[in-house]
């Protein structure tokens, strides 16, 4: 069963790459660890069905699923639908017919909305804008859209919230119709904006989920993007030129690169490792958030703006996504990204890949999971200026007290990796710190101790050191919570 799960997860992921082109590449290839393999006596049939094989993104996802099927030792078998609709529907059927091992399907979907009921998770979606629908001359219309909504609405989980087309500004790299413009795309995102306005008002239209960002190339300092940023494109500006209806949220999506994986064919949009807990590297998020507020001023005053996807690199993530080294700019972007804007930041996965939070399959949380978790429980939703300049080694964000209390919470990001830094407490304190013995580490350390799974897979117990008042110092290396 762990095995067909892992198939399951695989092929979800692949598929969801073709139908998503251009957006950070969503699991391209799988854990390596042996106990991943399937049994010897096994042999399972995956299917990568693609939009098309036109573009050196697609080439590289068919040779990277073509190097793991036989890592894994299963049978693999690569199609194009060249961006028809007919024939993708075709193909799915052709592989239901032949056996293989996993498919999307309604039961999955019930799956989702347990899942999210379970947890008391919000949902969002983007809906779907492809040639099963309209030809591009023709107007879109809500026909599986309202299947969703009401399948939803009626197993008690309704949608929460919902974007038109997801990075838009691909067009037809997106799964739009052949030959979508911009133009065509702002008449549909209208039509969609008020049929759900008028079917689901307590549901908000979030958009216009653009890529666009400060993507530098020709050999300069890699600034974030992601595998779009070698497609054709346009701008959002483009994408709200003439909208009549508003948007309820703006977004936009970020990577601060590609990985390892996609390096060949982005090398001026990968970061090697040493780079990333430098300044250079964890100014990306901030610079991508303000990029898109002035673009929010503008199609969207006044409203929140979220990250509806966002991870460390598109591609699957860096190998090190999984590690400490990692955490720097987890919390460095949720610490800069609030002093920037209100919102929320999804990010990309939950237990998928290197960047998931969680490890595939066994589900153990990573580092970032344990740094995200001490986030929401410390940090509240009031930003306060913390009157200090970001620099190396003081990475210095402040918030009200997530538990509602009096008083103020800080992070203190050190990002060198040789100096200390000293703060002064004006009273006692309780103090997170996060380290770990290696940089590369798969386990975090909060004040020493290790953050690790318990008996019956309980969270470890996070507890704060008591400082008193006068100087801490903060070794090189470390990201330090402190509740006063």
């Amino acid at each position: 069963m762990k095995k067909n799960k892992f198939l399951a997860l695989l092929l979800t992921c692949a598929m969801t790459v073709t139908v998503l082109a251009g957006c950070g590449s969503k699991n391209t290839t799988a854990p390596s660890e042996d106990t991943n393999k399937p049994a010897e006596s096994a042999t399972y049939k995956i299917a990568l069905i693609q939009q098309h094989q036109t573009n050196a993104f697609q080439i590289a996802v068919t040779e990277g699923a073509k190097a793991k099927a036989a890592e894994l030792g299963v049978d693999l078998t690569i199609l194009s639908a060249d961006q028809d609709a007919a024939t993708q529907i075709s193909q799915i059927e052709q592989c239901v017919s032949e056996g293989y091992n996993a498919i999307l399907t309604r039961e999955q979907w019930l799956g989702v909305l347990d899942f999210c009921k379970d947890i008391g998770a919000k949902l969002l979606i983007s809906v779907a804008d492809c040639e099963g629908l309209h030809h591009a001359d023709e107007p879109w219309n809500p026909s599986q859209a309202e299947q969703i909504f009401a399948l939803s609405k009626e197993y008690g989980k309704a949608i929460d919230a919902a974007e038109f087309v997801n990075e838009p500004n691909l067009l037809a790299m997106s799964g739009c119709p052949k030959g979508y413009t911009a133009e065509q795309y702002v008449r549909d995102q209208d039509i969609f904006i008020r049929w759900l306005h008028e079917n689901y008002p307590d549901c908000p239209f979030v958009g216009p989920c653009s890529t666009e960002g400060v993507l530098k190339k020709h050999g300069e300092k890699a600034q974030g993007g992601g595998v779009g940023d070698i497609l054709p494109q346009c701008s959002t500006d483009d994408l709200m030129k003439g909208a009549q209806e508003k948007l309820d949220v703006y977004s936009y999506h970020y990577y601060n690169g590609v990985s390892e994986r996609l390096e060949p064919v982005m090398p001026f949009a990968h970061w090697k490792a040493d780079k990333a807990h430098t300044e250079e590297y964890l100014a990306v998020a901030s610079n991508m958030a303000k990029f898109h507020a002035e673009k929010r001023d503008i199609y969207c005053p006044g409203g929140e703006m979220w990250v509806t996807e966002a991870g460390d690199a598109g591609g699957g993530g860096d190998t090190w996504a999984s590690t400490y080294l990692d955490v720097f700019r987890t919390l460095n972007e949720l610490g800069s990204f609030s002093v920037v804007t209100k919102g929320i930041i999804f990010h990309n996965t939950l237990a998928s890949s290197d960047y998931g939070y969680l490890k595939p399959e066994v589900f153990d949380p990573r580092p970032n999971y344990f740094a995200v978790l001490l986030w929401n429980r410390l940090m509240g939703t009031t930003v306060y200026d913390a009157a200090e300049p970001i620099r190396e080694g003081a990475h210095v964000y402040a918030h009200s007290r997530a538990d509602g209390k009096a008083g103020k919470a800080y992070l203190v990001i050190n990002n060198s990796l040789t100096e200390t830094t000293t703060v002064t407490l004006p009273k006692e304190a309780e103090v997170y710190q996060l380290s770990a013995e290696t940089l590369r580490s798969q386990t975090m350390l909060c004040n020493g101790k290790a953050l690790v799974l318990g008996e019956g897979d309980a969270l470890p117990e996070i507890a704060p050191a008591a400082a008193p008042a006068g100087e801490l110092v903060l070794p090189a290396a470390t990201c330090t919570f402190i509740v006063l």
